[in-house]
């Protein structure tokens, strides 16, 4: 009897024990999270404009609660696009173009940001941050001697006739025999062609030709490289790459695909403006489709980087100095205001090709 006592009062103690331990263990879901660090910290200024915004919570938090609706930035009235992320405890935000310069943003986590046990953060959190100063504006990319041409290519320039070109041809190291279409006339150190206001050149021609042309190619490639190589973009995916009928203002733009102009694009700004578009995929422009200059932009201050094939479609119109990792296309009677530079070959057909002023 005493035995059956003792056995019926332990297992009444593990019960209380393990109902007290069961209780500690999850007395924590009970709790609402809240968020404790927020970078830029509160009231922080000069923050960069490129700013990946991020924010830290007291514990692991339901991902599917932190989305666009729930973290949120804002400069004034003014609901800012951006990609929201979360991973361990942490939150972030990354905003779709740079921040404005010189100007207050609002970070604000909603009540709908809920932990795994479902409990809502505690207090809406708001913290507020100021960005720097606008800094001098984008910087040319500078040609070197490839600023000479206005068609420079490394294996071939192949034209259907009849173009009309304004400015100098340049091959290398390719030779003169993969210049077509446009009915040399050779001269020492350079050719003619009745299709070309200005001369063309070629890697085996007579001297200085050929070390100019390795020079003008060098520097080709050195500015593709710096165009390439400008960090901090304006502009992310822009349109996740169809640009038809944008307004593009002045800046650096960058995509990570490819880019495709189907419909009109207006480029405005000043004379003093620059425009890079770094481009990781190709370039497609359609038929009958115009670039427009506007306010006083010049094609010389705009720059094409692509890493692919730039083409240009039949009767199209486009502006800027293209620089190409591989080919680029002018078809059926499409016009260009600029430099074609390309580290293989430049095909033209039936095109009206002027140099930029």
């Amino acid at each position: 009897m005493k035995i059956k006592n003792v056995l019926q009062a332990f297992a009444l103690a593990a019960v209380v024990l393990f109902t007290a331990c069961s209780d500690d263990d999850t007395s924590a879901t009970y709790l609402s999270p809240s968020a404790i660090v927020s970078n830029p910290a509160d009231d922080e200024i000069d923050v960069a404009r490129n700013k990946v915004i991020s924010v830290d919570f007291s514990e692991e938090m339901d991902p599917s609660t932190i989305n666009a609706s729930t973290f949120i930035v804002t400069q004034g009235d003014v609901t800012i696009e951006g990609t929201v992320s979360y991973s361990g405890t942490t939150a972030k935000f990354i905003p779709k173009t740079n921040l404005s310069a010189d100007k207050v943003y609002t970070i604000s986590i909603t009540t709908g940001v809920k932990n795994l046990a479902g409990n809502a953060l505690e207090t809406r959190m708001e913290r507020k941050f100021t960005t720097n100063i606008n800094v001098a504006g984008l910087a040319v990319v500078d040609l070197g001697a490839a600023g000479n041409y206005v068609v420079l290519a490394k294996t071939a320039i192949n034209n259907n006739p009849t173009s009309a070109i304004t400015g100098n041809l340049g091959l290398s190291p390719a030779a003169t025999s993969y210049i077509t279409g446009l009915s040399l006339t050779d001269f020492t150190g350079y050719a003619t062609s009745a299709q070309v206001t200005g001369k063309l050149y070629a890697a085996d021609m007579a001297s200085p030709t050929p070390i100019n042309l390795t020079t003008a190619v060098e520097n080709m490639t050195t500015a593709y490289n710096n165009a390439a190589g400008r960090p901090l973009p304006d502009f992310l995916e822009l349109g996740a790459g169809n640009i038809g009928g944008i307004t593009l203002t002045a800046g650096l733009y960058k995509w990570t695909s490819t880019v495709t102009i189907p419909t009109d694009v207006t480029i405005s700004g000043t004379a003093d403006d620059v425009w890079i578009f770094q481009i990781s995929g190709d370039l497609t422009m359609s038929a009958a489709v115009n670039i427009t200059l506007q306010g006083g932009a010049k094609a010389s201050n705009i720059f094409w980087q692509v890493a692919g094939e730039a083409t240009f479609g039949t009767t199209s119109h486009s502006e800027g100095i293209i620089l190409s990792m591989t080919g680029i296309t002018f078809q059926t009677g499409a016009t260009f205001n600029g430099r074609a530079l390309a580290q293989t070959a430049v095909i033209l057909d039936g095109n009206t090709v002027v140099q930029p002023q």
